[in-house]
């Protein structure tokens, strides 16, 4: 197994980081404090996950919260185990409810986007399965965090300050005053730097702690948000809350140049990272810095997406065999289609989101490809009084068109986007890794995997590198490093092209891949407020 151009320290001039018993990056730095102090006390690298994912809802409420979903690609022991905790919709809701309503697509805030929260299911599945130490250790660094105060990060500030203007301008209703209460409680959004205490949000992680997450489905928090949804007009019940669970997955993978790219399996999007791939190894590209690698990588990522939105949903309603769309046959059909200009993609989708991706990996082997998200910054715009609680908006990914694969129905999940990344090569762990950011994330990962198996990058060479980001059309965004030749090469092969100066929009990435000897080799992207601990 050699790949050892993966941890060439020359080829960024951003430093990697290194070590030997551990290591926790994610892209706030006291949660991977909160993790790597897990490692350091005796925990395993499932464990550092679940502590530095709770901590991350506490420092880092602008994109993830206790109110979310939750997906991970866990190594234990060699063998790889995924976890679906991504929430259903409520048994309350139908296209027809809402189309009475008034609403002819899925809203961005309130009731009819808040599906079943999987966020607390999912870190008590993940420590019973593979937990070493007590559920109650993983959690208290955050609820020391709520309690104590933390300063507000430069990115957590600034998107803080876009949340709270945003909110302030579109969240009218009473419903919505308890994020105000919570989250801007001296009518502002919290500055860089200032000391920020969510004391609510602690005496939720405290009940999670005591019951496993049991009370949040079946206890007392279930019931203060079955409560606040009957008195606001809400969807969701006590009942809907019962009745969830999170699923084990197989995930499923393709071959890329000898490598083993894993994702999950739908309702998540990670199938389209593994349709993009399997048109673009047919192809030989002339180098990174090239106009025609570019185009071809935009036109894949244009065809995935064309596949993936017609096809992906809950898994239990899907028409479409993942084997089908990730046979070599199909990648062959959908390759010939690539010509040397853009086509036009007959799809349209909103591409905003926030979400919090973490990879640990501890000295017995074990690693962790773990992301959770509230969607879209804070998500519903709906905290439940008194819990600190933050609702997502994931049901804003549903369509309201009866035809659709994707169709709103009750009790169903939606198509997803958040989606941990793990690598393989010859059977065995190279490592997590994995991009934020809803739409853009199968790009990220597309961008970043070529940059370091095509391309020889090492894994922060790969997310220094600027990334462009197809949005609709032949609308491709350009993070404002990117070469100018390049830009204006893409534009005369038909290609819409934007500098855009928002770093937001382009993901944020960690990956910590490990090589025969142990030593693990961790990156982090400077667009956020990443760190890596290790030892």
């Amino acid at each position: 197994m050699e790949f050892n151009h993966l941890y060439n320290p020359y080829k960024t001039s951003t430093a990697m980081s290194y070590g030997k018993n551990g290591m926790v990056a994610t892209s706030q730095n006291f949660a991977a404090e909160a993790g790597f102090e897990i490692l350091k006390n005796g925990g395993n690298a499932v464990d550092a996950a679940v502590a530095t994912a709770a901590a991350s809802t506490v420092c880092e409420p602008t994109s993830n919260g206790i109110g979310g979903d939750a997906f991970a690609i866990v190594c234990y022991r060699g063998k790889l185990y995924g976890l679906n905790s991504s929430g259903p919709s409520p048994r309350n809701i139908s296209i027809d409810i809402l189309r009475k309503k008034g609403y002819k697509q899925m809203p961005r805030f309130g009731w009819e986007t808040v599906n079943v929260p999987g966020i607390p299911a999912a870190w008590s599945a993940l420590w019973k399965r593979f937990g070493k130490l007590s559920f109650k250790n993983l959690l208290t660094p955050a609820i020391e965090y709520s309690e104590k105060g933390y300063p507000v990060t430069p990115t957590v500030g600034r998107l803080w300050e876009k949340s709270y203007r945003e909110f302030k301008h579109y969240l009218k209703e009473d419903k919505f005053k308890y994020w105000f209460e919570t989250f801007a409680p001296e009518g502002r959004a919290p500055r860089i730097g200032e000391i920020v205490t969510l004391k609510d949000h602690g005496k939720t992680l405290k009940i999670i702690a005591e019951t496993l997450g049991e009370d949040f489905y079946r206890g007392e928090l279930a019931e203060k948000i079955d409560e606040f949804s009957k008195n606001t007009g809400g969807y969701i019940r006590k009942e809907d809350l019962e009745k969830f669970h999170p699923e084990w997955v197989e995930p499923i993978s393709t071959d890329y140049r000898g490598y083993d790219v894993y994702e999950m399996p739908p309702n998540a999007q990670g199938i389209t990272v593994l349709m993009a791939l399997n048109i673009l190894k047919g192809f030989k590209f002339e180098g990174k810095d090239s106009a025609d690698t570019c185009h071809k990588q935009i036109e894949a990522v244009k065809l995935s997406f064309e596949d993936s939105l017609k096809y992906i949903t809950d898994a239990k309603k899907m028409k479409n065999n993942i084997e089908d769309l990730l046979s070599e046959s199909y990648a062959e059909e959908r390759r010939k289609q690539i010509g040397k200009t853009a086509f036009m993609p007959k799809i349209y989708k909103n591409m905003d989101g926030g979400t919090v991706y973490i990879a640990t990996a501890d000295g017995e082997g074990n690693m962790v490809s773990y992301i959770q998200s509230n969607y879209m910054g804070f998500g519903s715009g709906l905290v439940v009084p008194g819990t600190g609680i933050a609702l997502h908006n994931r049901g804003n990914s549903f369509s309201l068109d009866h035809n659709h694969i994707n169709s709103l129905e009750p009790g169903k999940k939606p198509y997803h986007t958040i989606i941990p990344g793990f690598l393989m090569k010859d059977n065995k762990p190279v490592g997590p890794f994995g991009v934020m950011g809803a739409f853009m994330q199968p790009q990220g990962h597309i961008q970043v995997l070529m940059d370091i198996i095509d391309f020889g990058l090492n894994l922060q060479a790969a997310l220094d590198s600027p990334r462009w980001f197809w949005t609709s059309g032949k609308n491709v965004k350009l993070e404002k490093q990117f070469q100018p030749y390049l830009a204006e090469s893409l534009y005369e092969k038909g290609h819409y092209v934007n500098y855009e100066i928002n770093t937001d929009v382009f993901g944020r990435g960690q990956i910590i891949f490990r090589n025969e000897a142990g030593v693990l080799f961790g990156g982090t992207d400077w667009r956020g407020d990443g760190v890596i601990y290790s030892w």
